[in-house]
């Protein structure tokens, strides 16, 4: 009996410690981390300059909550090859599209770019700012821009292909997975909230934990339930849930995914994109641009990186044979 009793109070114990430790690191580090979640960006965001009107369309068209939004088709120089919906980095107007995508012009594909509710010109309904992170209102605004461009008259029965930045480019692949219309995706400095989240919470907590000796033993999946925790007290705070791309990204095989990222980006670590790459299935393909920065891969990569995107559009969206795709 004696040793029940003994071994009864060391679980006990145990329990208590867990409890009380557990108590510690969601009283001290949770509100930090769910401020961090909704900072801003330091990095310049850029607008790019408007098109004359004789070589853009001006485009409207609505999405959820009652919104329009804003956006511009550029046509292709040439004969069409291909249509390319572009995704916009956080803050950045549709206009941001050109110099990335002008040289695709030139080569035969046409353009179309749209602000998301809450950046440029697109207005955001009442009770939501947009954040870095994507959430559920990017996705229904790139739902409803795939609709727009399924309805034109001038549509690409075979679909489009999809070449997004940053947060465009995470919130275009979510929907590719799940929408055939695109049929193969380009994306530069994409992030997921978890694989994002955890690394920088095993750092912070090491940085303000009291503890470094509790903050150096706790097992991973309690990061990934913290990381759970913080998330779920945002969607609160911002009334807005988070999609998890980590859970989705597998599902674009059969098509096409090139991911690029800068081998010296300090926000979104590249240990970080090789994480997400891994989760997705073939045929993928990974470039990691040698000394490029967050969103630097295109100005210092130059030549190399327009002749990558091209070969990549060239073999797998022109060269598709001109079969209908379900539109709906």
């Amino acid at each position: 009996m004696l040793w029940i009793a003994l071994g009864l109070a060391a679980l006990l114990l145990m329990v208590f410690l867990v409890v009380v430790i557990h108590g510690k690191i969601i009283y001290r580090q949770l509100p930090l981390i769910v401020r961090v979640l909704q900072e801003k960006p330091l990095f310049f965001v850029p607008q790019g300059k408007p098109e004359p009107d004789a070589d853009a369309e001006h485009v409207e068209f609505p999405t959820t909550h009652d919104l329009i939004l804003h956006g511009c088709y550029l046509r292709t120089r040439q004969p069409r090859k291909g249509v390319i919906l572009f995704g916009l980095e956080h803050g950045s107007s549709r206009w941001a599209c050109v110099p990335y995508c002008d040289f695709l012009r030139d080569k035969g594909y046409d353009i179309f770019a749209f602000e998301t509710r809450g950046q440029g010109q697109s207005l955001s309904h009442a009770g939501y700012e947009p954040m870095v992170w994507v959430t559920e209102f990017e996705l229904a605004d790139y739902r409803a821009a795939l609709t727009y461009l399924k309805q034109r008259s001038d549509v690409d029965a075979r679909g489009v292909g999809f070449f997004g930045i940053s947060k465009g480019g995470s919130a275009g692949l979510h929907i590719a997975c799940d929408d055939l219309f695109i049929r193969c995706c380009v994306t530069d400095g994409i992030f997921a909230t978890n694989t994002t989240m955890v690394p920088y919470m095993q750092k912070w907590i090491s940085t303000y934990a009291r503890s470094h000796w509790i903050a150096g033993r706790l097992p991973m999946w309690y990061y990934r339930y913290a990381s759970k925790l913080s998330l779920k007290q945002t969607s609160s705070e911002r009334h807005c849930s988070f999609p998890r791309l980590e859970g989705r990204i597998d599902r674009l095989a059969p098509r096409p995914l090139l991911m690029i990222h800068g081998d010296a980006d300090t926000y979104i670590k590249p240990a970080m994109a090789q994480v997400l790459f891994d989760r997705a299935s073939a045929p993928k393909e990974l470039w990691m641009v040698a000394g490029a920065r967050h969103n630097q891969a295109f100005q210092l990569a130059g030549d190399a990186y327009k002749d990558r995107l091209l070969e990549f559009f060239d073999r797998h969206l022109a060269e598709l044979p001109r079969v209908e795709v379900a539109c709906g």
